[in-house]
């Protein structure tokens, strides 16, 4: 014969326990939670796939902080809309072979934004090993969701990054306190950059919060867009600073003391960019690059890009939308700008074309 039962069982935040039932050949124990509230915290990333050997093998911060030149490299695709590997290979050989110290992977101008985490991770992966040994690799592994930022950033690593590009959180903007939150939850994984661009994520990170991040011993530097007093400001406290200006970045380096550019017109004539960054004062050549660099801006970056590179006949003329190429006005003009600087200083062999709305391919699938 049944007969009468009770238990209790405590966990760390809760309490079950079971209410006696009168003996039945359908008795059951039916089962109550009560609810304990948990406290609040942040948690330390202790969960780490391959801890170990990041550490072992992570690249030394001052590295990072040693790099003038760096590429905000473009990434060039098929037809149908895949990465063309062999492409970016090719820019990237462009990039080494013009003095580039190191490419930003999946960046704004290489349009992470368009592509699948996966995508991400994976370009990361190829150009650390095709080329690592020969160039700082910088992975873009920012993202406006923490949790997002945080397990890019792991698998980053463990596919052999030397640094990443974290950017603050954008249209779901948070406060000071988790801003710095933000960053703190991805500096701990090794050296990082941190990237302030209010024009596209709305929100400026204030000088008090990168004073903060500065104090963490894996913070290499600011990517910073405002301009040269905020620059002056960061580099007259010791702080690491790449001007994300290009019309900028000749006096940041010499007048403001930027340690050097992250660049987008360095993906066109790396060599003249690395003469403005490498080898002092240089106004005459700074001016000689001012309509390029304006040109290329005209319209959200990397649109001016991307219409440059398939003119040059480096990538092919493969849009994925929302980004579409230049008018073809536009791209008269930039025959013209080809011309005055040089064609011997640009990316590739092949001659400058206009190209034909019709020899563009935009891409919505892909």
């Amino acid at each position: 014969m049944a007969t009468l039962t009770s238990h209790r069982l405590c966990l760390k935040d809760s309490t079950i326990f079971s209410r006696p039932r009168p003996a039945s050949p359908y008795s059951y124990n039916r089962t109550y939670i009560r609810w304990r509230s948990p406290q609040a915290a942040v948690v330390a990333n202790f969960h780490l796939p391959m801890r170990s050997y990041e550490i072992k093998n992570r690249t030394n911060v001052d590295d990072i902080k040693a790099l003038r030149l760096i590429t905000a490299i473009k990434t060039p695709y098929l037809p149908d809309g895949r990465f063309d590997l062999e492409a970016y290979d090719a820019l990237m050989n462009m990039q080494i072979n013009g003095g580039a110290e190191a490419v930003i992977v999946g960046g704004t101008t290489g349009e992470g934004q368009l592509m699948s985490w996966d995508e991400h991770i994976m370009l990361i992966g190829h150009t650390v090993n095709c080329f690592g040994s020969s160039i700082k690799v910088i992975g873009n592994t920012g993202s406006n969701s923490t949790r997002e930022a945080v397990h890019a950033t792991e698998q980053g690593f463990a596919v052999g990054m030397h640094a990443a590009l974290h950017i603050n959180p954008y249209y779901g903007k948070t406060s000071m306190e988790g801003m710095l939150a933000h960053f703190d939850s991805v500096l701990s994984m090794g050296p990082a950059i941190v990237y302030n661009v209010p024009s596209r994520t709305s929100q400026d990170i204030p000088p008090q919060v990168i004073h903060s991040l500065a104090q963490n011993t894996n913070f290499a530097g600011v990517k910073e867009c405002v301009g040269h007093e905020r620059i002056k400001q960061y580099t007259d406290n010791r702080i690491v600073v790449w001007s994300g200006n290009d019309d900028q970045c000749h006096d940041s380096r010499w007048d403001y003391g930027a340690t050097g550019v992250i660049s987008v017109t360095s993906n066109l004539v790396p060599s003249l960019i690395g003469q403005l960054m490498f080898k002092g004062k240089n106004p005459s050549l700074n001016s000689k690059l001012m309509p390029l660099m304006e040109w290329l801006f005209q319209e959200p970056n990397p649109i001016g890009l991307n219409t440059a590179l398939a003119q040059l006949g480096v990538a092919r003329p493969v849009f994925r939308l929302p980004y579409v190429p230049l008018p073809r006005e536009k791209r008269v003009e930039f025959v013209h700008i080809v011309k005055e600087i040089g064609r011997e200083n640009f990316v590739g062999d092949k001659d400058v074309q206009v190209l034909e709305d019709d020899d563009f391919i935009l891409i919505g699938r892909y």
